[in-house]
């Protein structure tokens, strides 16, 4: 059985602000962004055990390139990502999501 991948809604925004923040630094650096990001969820996906633990359930994995990481907790026919997270910002901001 293969696991599906969800976002919470904030992790969403997360990515979505984050992307374009990129592209209005240059040009097609947001498309850059979204790549990092979507092939960084496809190694959480086939590997899901493989991040960094955070904290009780979540885990982390980079997105190379950038400053960011992927929080997300692995749950029996999910994973739901939590944050896209700003490495370099409040570091438990994203508690209390699930």
């Amino acid at each position: 059985m293969s696991l599906r991948l969800t976002f919470h809604r904030f992790a969403e925004l997360e990515l979505n602000d984050a992307a374009r923040y990129y592209e209005r630094e240059s040009e097609g650096l947001g498309r850059v962004f979204l790549d990092a990001a979507e092939r960084t969820a496809a190694e959480i996906l086939e590997y899901p055990e493989a991040g960094t633990v955070l904290r009780g359930a979540v885990r982390r994995r980079l997105v190379r390139g950038f400053p960011y990481g992927l929080l997300y907790a692995v749950m029996p026919d999910e994973v739901r990502i939590l944050a896209v997270m700003n490495l370099k910002r409040r570091p438990f901001y994203w508690q209390g999501r699930s």
